[in-house]
C-alpha cells in the first residue's frame, strides 16, 4: 500500500483487521467493535487462542535476544510490526544493545500512526516506521526510512513472524528477494501457523477468520523451510514455536501451532 498524505489515516472501522485483532486478544486497547467481535469468535472456535497468539510473542521476545547476545545483530527490519505493545521488538534488542536500530514496517495506517505516536528509542539506538508491503519487496528495501536508519552493508534481523499469514501470491519469492539483499551474517526470522498441530482447531481458526474477512493462511513444514531458501537454520532449526529455545522445558510444544525458525546467511 502506497503511503498516504501526510496527516490523512483511512481507518476502516466495518472490517476487521488482523493487527487490531491480534492487539485485543493480547488484551491491548487500540482497536474496534469489529475486530473484538472477530476475536471474541475466534476465541470461541478455539479457546486457547491467546495462549497461541502468546507463546507466538514470547518467541519473538527470544529471538531478538539472542539475535543480539549471540549473533551481535544491532540492527533489523519487522515487517508486519503490528500495533505496538510493550515490550517491543527494539525494548529487547535496546536491553542489551542500546545502540541497535529497527525499523518497523506495515501497511496498515492506524498501525503506523500509532507506532509512529508511541514507539520511543533509547537515545543510542533509532526507530523508524515505513509505509510498505511485503507483498512488494522493494517498496521495503527502497523505502527511505530503511536507507536512512539501517547499513545495508552489515548483519540485519529480517523478522517475518505472523505477516505470512495473509494471503500473498508466491510468497517465497518475494522472501527470496528480500533475502538477496541482505548482506552476510543476517539472520531471517520466520514463524508460521500450521496445520500439521491440531488440524482441526486451526481449520476452525481459518473458517472463522474467513468469515471475518481476514485472511488467514496455513503452510506444511516443508512449506515454511522453503521460505529459509540455502540459509543455515541455527539450531534447534524448524521447530514449534514453543520449543524454539524456550527458557525453561516446554511441555507440549506443539500446542501453540506455529512453525518457527531462525537462519543466518552464509
Amino acid at each position: 500500500m502506497p503511503a498516504l498524505p501526510h496527516g490523512l489515516l483511512e481507518f476502516d472501522v466495518t472490517r476487521a483487521q488482523s493487527a487490531r485483532v491480534c492487539n485485543y486478544l493480547l488484551g491491548g486497547k487500540d482497536n474496534f467493535a469489529v475486530d473484538r467481535q472477530a476475536g471474541d469468535a475466534l476465541v470461541k472456535a478455539v479457546p486457547r487462542l491467546r495462549f497461541l497468539i502468546a507463546e507466538h510473542r514470547r518467541f519473538v521476545h527470544r529471538v531478538a535476544r539472542v539475535l543480539v547476545v549471540e549473533d551481535g545483530i544491532r540492527q533489523f527490519i519487522d515487517i508486519g510490526a503490528g500495533i505496538p505493545l510493550a515490550p517491543n521488538l527494539h525494548e529487547i534488542a535496546q536491553r542489551h544493545a542500546p545502540q541497535a536500530r529497527v525499523v518497523y514496517v506495515d501497511d496498515d495506517p492506524l498501525v503506523l500512526a500509532h507506532a509512529r505516536a508511541l514507539l520511543r528509542s533509547h537515545p543510542a539506538g533509532r526507530i523508524e516506521v515505513a509505509a510498505a508491503d511485503l507483498a512488494e519487496p522493494v517498496s521495503v528495501l527502497s523505502h527511505q526510512a530503511v536507507l536512512a536508519t539501517l547499513d545495508l552493508g552489515r548483519p540485519i534481523g529480517l523478522i517475518l513472524t505472523g505477516v505470512l499469514l495473509a494471503d500473498v501470491v508466491d510468497p517465497w519469492s518475494r522472501v527470496e528477494q528480500l533475502r538477496e539483499a541482505m548482506p552476510s551474517g543476517s539472520c531471517l526470522v520466520v514463524s508460521h501457523l500450521t496445520a500439521n498441530f491440531h488440524p482441526g482447531e486451526v481449520g476452525a481458526a481459518v473458517a472463522v477468520a474467513g468469515g471475518a474477512g481476514l485472511s488467514l493462511v496455513v503452510r506444511t513444514e516443508e512449506a515454511v523451510r522453503r521460505l529459509f531458501g540455502d540459509w543455515e537454520l541455527l539450531e534447534p532449526g524448524l521447530v514449534p514455536v514453543s520449543d524454539w529455545r524456550p527458557a525453561s522445558p516446554v511441555e507440549n510444544p506443539a500446542g501453540a501451532c506455529f512453525w518457527a525458525g531462525v537462519a543466518r546467511k552464509p
